[in-house]
């Protein structure tokens, strides 16, 4: 992996002390250009057709979340796989879609996309700091047309601070458990029109594993953001011109072996000697330059960006030929006791009469995405009727290299150590996506009834080359139309009705034949509001039709190197449920009050027919067996105690058990398939978060927070290879100062 020279640890600690805005979300013209939609203020009935939540800066501020899977626990409708604990590499999907490595949910900065490569490669390896976020808005149903090319889930939009009006600034440091710290801080003022903001952020732990032999098992984040901006009004038009450049990086202690049942039964939190050298190295920068012209009924936004994005991985592939999880759920056959034991650093890889080599492998990628994309929104009357018609069009273009390799090493004494001249490359290839897309809805208003009738359009040229080979290369193109209709009626000042329908589509990579066909689905809704200012309630059915259900394999959810990057049809599918979220603000008297409120999500995902694969999820299925790692139930109830100075918060998050694997191993003359996680179930969990603060006035806050109030250790899931824990009880304590 090409270097870039690493920040400085002090330059970056000078960048923080200078520097965490107010906890509280602000209002102000520059709205149009952070975030992708205004939707409504919280005191008031929102009226937009489609499922929307909006969680504000405040929202943010009250658990102190790094992790993007408890932010987004309060969200009806996300489906979660945890793996590593601290949401290091973030599996999310929306209204049941799978979600490894988020890849079926379309992934946002500030309106731009921001995977490494959302076409040809969607995996988001590189995920943005939650800490820096000042909003985070989620978009399900015909409310994600805008939004692509992930068009079955949803959107998923995080956006950062804007440049301040006035000179602002603020620090925000905390420390905890696992040698957890925190060192978070921005300034922004505007100097002869020009606006600016910087902001740097250190996230560093040791880590909650205990290493076979000592060592740290944790990671250290930097994330550096500078802005500018400069405002001209003409006329009755005001533009802003806008400047993002942002960098972050990563290295983390993380692997893919997990535990055997046994093992973690014993010790939760152990880790095997093998994975000692196992290491992610990662690098991000992004350039974005925005306009923005708005006047009273027109607004439109041009963006023009760049990303680049590096990562090398470090971890075990394999030993003697076999993949860890046929090792870890198969210990009596063969010599696999004996590769167990070297996985723990209890024999050495050479003895007499054998030698067994753990293979590490190093997954070097590059990527880039590139585009400029142009979104409007313009309304007028005709004929006594009120259109609001939004439309955008994006040129894209992103890229990923593969330059993947293995090497030998040797577990002697309990410690795996290299074996030189042992590199041998496996994977050298390159994908390239070349995108438009086209989007148009208006909005139409008949009295109390609001009608959008919208499109999208994705056509896309592919490219795929064989590095090793340059004869072995494919080109192909997919042009695909999806159509969307919704509305909201309104039954009076406080209530209204939601529906709506819309196609929905994920493509296949540059590098799968013609018979891996794209994913689509045609996607229903219905639900209803209820917001008086006091107490709010909304409650939506869904239900996805999947003409053809499709799955890639990666390390994450395969654990088969060799069918890595792979796809397969799994064919007609069925998901449908209801997400329900009601808060609520009840005064004790006037000085204190109590917030609560509960989200609960029911989803059903079923396959409909009988497929024969190997995939490492489905094996063989017959219609009616479930899809894996789909919950049927996920219930969270928030409730504080607030007044002027102070707060408490306590969030409860259930979650049912939840299928390993959805089918099961077949033979089928000479051809098998052993599904190694066959009948194996997540268990249900009840985590508990809890946090407090107070606040000096002028001399700045102090928070404390528990993230896992009880301290549940129950295995969070069995791949990639064998059991995994979530995060442990962690307290942590903090102080913000803004000035």
């Amino acid at each position: 992996m090409t270097k870039y020279p690493r920040m400085n640890k002090s330059l970056l600690a000078m960048a923080v002390a200078v520097a965490l805005p107010s906890a509280f979300a602000q209002d102000n013209d520059q709205d149009d250009i952070e975030h992708i939609q205004i939707i409504s203020h919280y005191d008031k009935l929102r009226t937009e057709a489609g499922s929307a939540t909006l969680l504000t800066e405040e929202q943010l501020g009250e658990y102190e979340y790094d992790d993007i899977h408890r932010v987004l626990s309060s969200v009806p409708g996300v489906n979660i796989r945890e793996e590593d604990g601290y949401g290091l590499r973030p599996n999310i999907g929306f209204r049941g879609v799978t979600p490894e490595r988020s890849k079926k949910i379309t992934i946002m900065e500030d309106g731009v996309l921001i995977g490494p490569a959302p076409y040809s490669a969607p995996a988001a390896y590189y995920f943005p700091q939650t800490t820096r976020m000042t909003a985070v808005e989620v978009f399900k149903g015909p409310a994600a047309i805008k939004h692509g090319p992930q068009t079955i889930a949803g959107a998923l939009n995080l956006v950062t601070r804007q440049v301040p009006e006035f000179t602002e600034g603020a620090i925000d440091i905390a420390a905890g458990g696992d040698g957890y710290t925190k060192a978070h801080g921005y300034f922004g003022s505007v100097v002869n029109n020009i606006g600016f903001l910087f902001e740097a952020v250190n996230l560093q732990a040791d880590g909650f594993k205990e290493l076979d032999g000592g060592g740290d098992t944790g990671f250290d984040k930097n994330d550096i953001l500078a802005k500018f901006n400069y405002r001209l009004k003409q006329g009755d038009f005001e533009h802003t011109f806008g400047l993002k450049l942002s960098y972050a990086d990563e290295v983390s202690d993380e692997t893919y072996l997990g535990l055997t049942e046994a093992d973690f039964a014993e010790n939760p939190y152990r880790r095997y000697a093998a994975t000692a050298p196992a290491k992610m190295d990662t690098e991000h920068q992004q350039v974005m330059f925005t306009h923005n012209v708005s006047g009273e009924n027109l607004n439109l936004t041009t963006r023009i960006y760049r990303n680049d994005y590096e990562r090398a991985w470090l971890k075990l592939n394999s030993i003697s030929g076999k993949s860890p999880q046929e090792v870890l759920y198969n210990l009596e056959s063969d010599n696999n006791q004996r590769l167990y034991e070297i996985f723990k650093g209890e024999q050495d890889s050479i003895v007499a009469g054998a030698t067994d080599f753990l293979t590490m492998g190093t997954n070097d990628r590059e990527y880039y995405s590139q585009g400029i994309q142009v979104d409007g929104d313009v309304k007028f009357n005709v004929f006594d009727l009120d259109h609001d018609i939004s439309f955008g069009v994006r040129l894209h273009e992103d890229e990923i290299e593969r330059k993947h390799f293995e090497e030998s090493y040797n577990m002697k004494s309990g410690v795996s150590s290299l074996v030189e001249g042992s590199k041998r490359f496996t994977t050298l290839n390159t994908e390239n996506t070349k995108a438009w897309s086209i989007y148009i809805e208006d909005k139409v208003k008949f009295d109390a009834l609001t009608v959008g009738v919208g499109i999208r359009g994705e056509l896309m040229d592919m490219h795929y080359q064989d590095n090793n080979n340059p004869n072995v290369w494919q080109d192909k193109t997919t042009r695909i139309w999806l159509p969307g209709v919704s509305g909201f009626y309104q039954l009076s000042e406080d209530a209204g009705l939601l529906f709506g329908v819309h196609r929905g589509f994920s493509p296949a990579s540059p590098a799968q034949p013609a018979e891996i066909e794209v994913e689509k689905s045609t996607n229903y809704e219905f639900g209803g509001r209820y917001n008086d200012g006091v107490t709010q309630f909304e409650v939506v059915s869904f239900f996805n039709d999947y003409s053809n259900l499709k799955e890639s394999c990666g390390q994450s959810n395969c654990g088969d190197i060799k069918q890595q990057d792979t796809e397969f049809n799994g064919g007609a599918a069925h998901v449908y449920g209801l997400e329900a979220q009601f808060s609520q603000r009840y005064p004790l008297n006037l000085q204190l009050d109590i917030p609560y409120g509960f989200v609960y999500t029911y989803t059903k995902g079923e396959f409909k027919n009988e497929r024969y694969t190997k995939f490492a999820q489905w094996g063989q299925v017959q219609s009616g067996d479930p899809l894996p790692y789909l919950p049927d139930h996920q219930v969270s109830f928030n409730i504080g105690l607030s007044a002027d100075n102070w707060r408490t918060s306590l969030a409860v998050k259930y979650i049912s058990s939840m299928e390993e694997a959805a089918g099961r191993s077949w033979q089928e003359g000479t051809d098998e398939f052993t599904l190694y996680l066959e009948g194996q179930e997540v268990p249900a969990s009840t985590t508990v978060d809890f946090s407090a603060s107070y606040d000096f006035d002028k001399y700045g806050q102090v928070y404390l927070k528990v993230d896992n109030l009880l301290d549940e250790d129950k295995i969070v899931s069995r791949r990639p290879y064998g059991a995994r824990p979530g995060k442990p009880r962690q307290f942590t304590i903090g102080y913000k100062y803004q000035f």
